[in-house]
């Protein structure tokens, strides 16, 4: 395939680790979209948001993401909300192989009481924030070429699941 595959999904599901198995399996070159950001910006996500706020982080994140999905074909995993933006999904549906990686309500909300770094989570409101933010994105994550349900599966077989539609 000489397509990118891009992986989207909510934040903690494990487009990066998936991510960088996968480009083990192709041979090819990982990006993390936040991990580029972060690195531009010498500082976390986190507190780009706290300094900057939601709107700053996201025409950095946009410009950063089309500028990566038009360079040399990878694996890709997007932002959380990257796939929220009208001019990312529409370069991604065009020019790569999307999936979006799906987990269960309670399997997010396990993951997230573990990690604090979610800049758009509290601690106080978290069943509802992610509540609010999963019933929004949902709508567009389905918007990917393939859902890959991640549900208590090791990581080996989700990586087999999508190299079978990749690479098909």
């Amino acid at each position: 395939m000489n397509k990118s595959l891009v992986l989207t999904g909510m934040m903690g599901v494990g487009k990066s680790t998936i991510g960088r198995l996968l480009a083990k399996k192709l041979n090819t070159k990982f990006i993390d979209v936040d991990k580029i950001i972060e690195k531009n910006e010498k500082r976390s996500i986190k507190k780009i948001f706290q300094s900057d706020g939601e709107n700053y982080f996201r025409k950095l994140e946009e410009k950063t993401t089309i500028k990566i999905l038009k360079g040399k074909k990878a694996v890709i995993a997007l932002g959380g909300g990257a796939f929220m933006n009208d001019q990312i999904r529409s370069e991604v549906l065009k020019s790569c192989v999307s999936f979006w990686l799906s987990l269960r309500f309670d399997q997010l909300i396990k993951r997230y009481k573990r990690n604090n770094r979610r800049p758009l989570l509290s601690k106080d409101n978290l069943e509802n924030d992610v509540k609010k933010i999963y019933k929004l994105r949902k709508k567009v994550y389905r918007l990917a070429d393939f859902r890959i349900k991640c549900d208590n599966i090791e990581k080996s077989k989700i990586v087999q699941k999508i190299l079978v539609f990749y690479e098909s």
